[in-house]
């Protein structure tokens, strides 16, 4: 990536990866919103670009997101200590915690600064964002959260990050919509196991380094680039697969921990939840099917001086995780008996 041999950005992200490891590993509120903060400040030099007005404005306005949430999230655990022997404002206190870390993580209906921010992105600090930011918040959550509150949270990312995605042009809002909507499973996989959150997670980072790898390579940020492109047709089944995947279609890998998520919410007779999680699946599916469409249908002016030039290694290493997508499934009932 761009930072690759720049020292100061590996130290930044040496110490974004170290403040998450403090953060969660804290036995008390005030070491988790220390490493939350180092996390805050370790990020902002690596989203910032003094070349770029649109990565500026983006680092300028995660921050002050940022340290509100975290300004909440001191009061909240303060007023915590002070009042712990109130059982009355417990229950105002728990959706205090709740609802500043969910800002930290750009939940609905806290997401307002979430897409703006991403747009002014590179694609590996949009992927960070996306995934490696979210873990801090959502296991912390997990230590103290009010359940009726959540659950409500979860339908609100579910149906805001399917609806808004609709009428998005560029890739990385669409992304971020896609990752609200995500965000609604995986605090759904929290309420049930950690061990689900976790493989959802990983499932899910998974799919989208795939999809950021390979936006970055093909240099491609809105929807219409897709069919001027003359891309490769291996490339164009790459990111049908890793789309679908992404959607939760069942032949492919991603399709795997929505169906456990799904499993458990009927046998927990949350009937109406399980119709509006699918219902909304299947809105997120027809959007990434029209980035697909796009790239695979429209006719277009075949450029000739216009070539991806694409490594290799790089690319065959992309055609295996496609294939592990795709085969994830068959894959899985051996491991999972």
């Amino acid at each position: 990536m761009y930072f690759t041999f720049n020292s100061s950005k590996m130290f930044f992200l040496f110490f974004l990866f170290f403040s998450t490891m403090i953060s969660i590993s804290s036995n008390s509120w005030l070491g988790c919103w220390i490493g939350l903060e180092i996390n805050l400040l370790s990020f902002i030099p690596l989203i910032s670009n003094s070349n770029n007005m649109f990565s500026n404005e983006a680092s300028l306005k995660y921050f002050l997101t940022q340290s509100i949430a975290s300004i909440n999230f001191l009061f909240s655990i303060l007023m915590k200590m002070i009042l712990m022997k109130n059982f009355e404002m417990n229950l105002f206190i728990s959706i205090m915690i709740n609802s500043s870390l969910l800002m930290k993580m750009g939940s609905a209906p806290f997401h307002f600064w979430f897409p703006n921010i991403i747009e002014g992105l590179s694609w590996f600090n949009s992927f960070v964002l996306m995934t490696w930011q979210k873990i801090s918040p959502m296991i912390l959550l997990s230590y103290y959260f009010n359940l009726k509150f959540i659950i409500i949270i979860t339908i609100m990312n579910i149906l805001i990050g399917a609806i808004s995605g609709l009428n998005q042009t560029s890739l990385r809002k669409l992304l971020a919509f896609s990752s609200i909507n995500n965000l609604g499973w995986m605090l759904m996989a929290m309420m049930i196991s950690e061990n689900l959150w976790m493989f959802y997670f990983y499932m899910y980072t998974f799919l989208l380094s795939i999809m950021c790898f390979l936006f970055y390579i093909l240099n491609m940020f809105y929807i219409n680039q897709l069919f001027i492109n003359n891309m490769n047709s291996l490339i164009k089944i790459n990111l049908m697969i890793n789309f679908m995947s992404l959607g939760g279609l069942p032949p492919f890998i991603g399709f795997f921990p929505k169906w456990i998520i799904i499993n458990f919410l009927i046998n927990n007779n949350y009937y109406l939840m399980t119709f509006i999680f699918v219902m909304m699946s299947l809105i997120m599916l027809f959007f990434y099917i029209r980035i697909i469409y796009s790239s695979f249908m429209f006719n277009y002016f075949k450029m000739k001086w216009f070539k991806i030039n694409i490594k290799n290694k790089l690319f065959s290493m992309i055609n295996f995780f496609s294939f592990l997508s795709i085969s994830g499934m068959i894959l899985s009932t051996f491991f999972f008996m």
